[in-house]
């Protein structure tokens, strides 16, 4: 798989970096701050808490309390076996709490759990391409690893085994102190998945830049578009995409918007703009950034080509 590359942007932060697409767009990105990433990890695992304590205290009403517990454990009827299927419905409720959190919320278009979004800060793909499934599971395996492997090492050895305790602080010293050696802040999970986490743009999409703006004939440029697109052809990309476009747009570099005219004609399956590539691009700009804008209005957001529509 091709790699990014994420050289220093001259003359910006230590945390800003260029992210070069599959389709050979660059683009700045900005590395997650280590106190960013530790604040989101501390409000999700405060969340997984709160749904556990509640589901739990949800079903143990339901059972009855703890004195109808202890006294229909002992009888082998209806109302056993209706404790036992409770009992059981608390842990899958409990793995599930523990296990699908982070992979059903980063898997979404957001890519981001409850906290990264209160944090402002998303994984993505270290190459530029989609955040796949196997990347998500791959670097929550590892935190797993790099986490809670020491509890069960202590409990074999015993609570009282101070070497047990001397070599679960050296694991977790390892694993907790790894971002703090690349300049990515990169987990021991990131490196093995191709990941890494960023913070989310807060800025809303820029002003419409288009070549008939910039010549000065903006007025009534919705009535003049050369080429006119479907909704369904317009529907393909969200706003990372529209970003990427526009950079390119403002660059004016003829072998960039050639490349990207060839990507974006064979997805939408249109071959009409040869030799006008650059007017293509701005009207398909100026119509999709139309579409994002009206659906942002809605309560709708389509924050790349992999997701649907969100709230």
């Amino acid at each position: 798989m091709k790699r990014a590359r994420r050289p220093r942007v001259p003359g910006r932060s230590a945390k800003e970096r260029i992210l070069v697409t599959p389709e050979g767009i660059s683009l700045p990105v900005t590395v997650a701050g280590r106190g960013a990433r530790v604040g989101a990890l501390i409000l999700d695992l405060l969340i997984i808490l709160v749904l556990m304590g509640v589901t739990s205290y949800a079903l143990f009403t339901i059972a009855g309390g703890a004195a109808r517990i202890d006294r229909v454990m002992d009888g082998k009827g209806a109302a056993a076996q209706a404790l036992q299927f409770l009992f059981i419905v608390w842990i899958v409720a409990m793995f599930l709490f523990r296990n699908a959190y982070f992979l059903y919320f980063e898997l979404g278009p957001r890519g981001a759990t409850p906290g990264k979004r209160m944090t402002g800060i998303r994984i993505a793909a270290r190459d530029g391409g989609r955040l796949t499934a196997e990347m998500v599971i791959a670097r929550n395996l590892l935190r797993d690893i790099e986490m809670f492997l020491p509890i069960p090492l202590i409990a074999m050895a015993g609570a009282d085994s101070g070497m047990a305790w001397l070599a679960a602080a050296g694991w977790l010293a390892i694993f907790l102190l790894f971002p703090f050696f690349n300049r990515d802040a990169l987990r021991a999970g990131d490196v093995i998945a191709g990941s890494w986490v960023l913070e989310r743009p807060r800025q809303k999409l820029q002003a419409a830049m288009t070549a008939v703006e910039e010549t000065g004939e903006a007025a009534a440029a919705a009535d003049r578009f050369t080429f006119r697109f479907e909704d369904a052809e317009l529907a393909v990309y969200g706003e990372f995409e529209l970003k990427a476009l526009e950079r390119v747009l403002r660059e004016d570099r003829a072998d960039a918007i050639e490349t990207v005219y060839q990507t974006i004609a064979e997805k939408i399956g249109r071959s009409d703009g040869w030799g006008a590539e650059q007017r293509f691009l701005s009207d398909y700009y100026t119509q999709l950034r139309a579409r994002l804008e009206a659906g942002m209005r809605m309560g709708r957001r389509k924050a790349d080509k992999h997701s649907g529509a969100s709230a």
